[in-house]
C-alpha cells in the first residue's frame, strides 16, 4: 500500500467516524448550551439541526482550506490537471468522509430529512473525488468545486433562524440572507464559467489526453450535474430573496400610511 493510499483512506475513514460523532453526541450537547430553543424542539426538527451543524463544520472547514489551497498550493496550482499535493489530497478525503456519512444519515432519517437532490448531489460528487482520490489528478479542480461550500453555512443558518421563530424582517436574518445569496452567487454561479473556460483551454493537450476517455467524460459530467443543481438552487434563493425584500417594502409602506393617519 502506497504513501497516497493510506493517507486517503486515514484521512475518509477520520473524517467519516468524526462527522457521526458529531451528529450522534457532539451537536445536542454544545446545541443545548448555545441555544434554549433547541430543548424545545421536536424529534424531526432536532435531526435536522444536528445534521445541519456538521454542514456547517464540514464547510467551514473544506471551505477554508480549499480556498487556501487555491490561492497558495503552488504545485497544483502550476499543474492544475497532474499536479499532486497532500493538502489538497486530505482535504478532499476529508470532504468525501463527510458525504459518505451525511448519505448514511439521510438514508437513516429518510422520512426525516431524505432528499433526492441531496443523494444525487452526494453521489455525484463522491465519484468524482474517487478517481482524483485513486489516482491523483485533477485534484486542483477538485478543491476548486470545495469552495461552493463556503455558502453552506450561511444557507444553514437560514434555517436556524426560521426553525427559532425569528422574524424575516429581524437584522440578523436580514444581513444573513444577504449574505447568503451574495456568497452562493460568487462561489456556486461566478464560479461557472472560469471553469468551463478552462476546460476548453487544456481540451486536447497532452496533459488532457493523457486523462483517458473515462476521466474526461466523468469531470465533464459531473460538472455539468453539480452545476445544472446550483442554478436550480441559485433560482430558488433568489426568489425567496426577492420575496423578503418585497414584503419588507410592503410593511414600510403600511407604516408610512399608519403614521400618515396617526398625524
Amino acid at each position: 500500500m502506497d504513501t497516497n493510499t493510506i493517507l486517503v483512506s486515514s484521512t475518509l475513514c477520520t473524517s467519516f467516524l468524526i462527522f457521526q460523532v458529531l451528529f450522534h453526541f457532539v451537536s445536542s450537547w454544545f446545541s443545548a448550551k448555545v441555544s434554549p430553543g433547541f430543548n424545545n424542539l421536536s424529534f424531526e426538527k432536532k435531526i435536522e439541526w444536528n445534521s445541519r451543524i456538521v454542514s456547517t463544520c464540514h464547510s467551514l472547514l473544506v471551505g477554508i482550506l480549499g480556498l487556501y489551497i487555491f490561492f497558495f498550493d503552488e504545485a497544483i496550482i502550476a499543474d492544475p490537471l497532474w499536479g499532486q499535493s497532500s493538502l489538497a489530497t486530505m482535504n478532499i478525503a476529508t470532504a468525501s468522509g463527510y458525504l459518505i456519512s451525511d448519505l448514511l444519515i439521510l438514508i437513516l432519517y429518510w422520512k426525516v430529512i431524505g432528499d433526492k437532490c441531496y443523494i444525487i448531489h452526494h453521489c455525484t460528487a463522491l465519484y468524482a473525488y474517487f478517481f482524483v482520490m485513486k489516482d491523483g489528478v485533477l485534484v486542483y479542480v477538485a478543491n476548486f468545486r470545495l469552495l461552493a461550500e463556503l455558502s453552506s453555512p450561511f444557507v444553514n443558518q437560514r434555517w436556524f433562524f426560521e426553525t427559532l421563530k425569528y422574524s424575516k424582517f429581524s437584522k440578523a436574518n436580514v444581513i444573513n440572507g444577504i449574505l447568503m445569496t451574495v456568497v452562493f452567487f460568487i462561489v456556486r454561479i461566478v464560479a461557472i464559467p472560469p471553469l468551463y473556460g478552462f476546460m476548453l483551454a487544456v481540451y486536447g493537450t497532452e496533459p488532457y489526453r493523457r486523462l483517458g476517455c473515462l476521466l474526461q467524460y466523468s469531470w465533464i459530467f459531473t460538472c455539468i450535474v453539480l452545476d445544472v443543481m446550483n442554478v436550480m438552487w441559485m433560482i430558488k434563493i433568489s426568489k425567496g430573496c426577492i420575496k423578503v425584500i418585497s414584503l419588507m417594502r410592503q410593511e414600510k409602506a403600511n407604516n408610512r400610511l399608519q403614521n400618515g393617519k396617526v398625524d
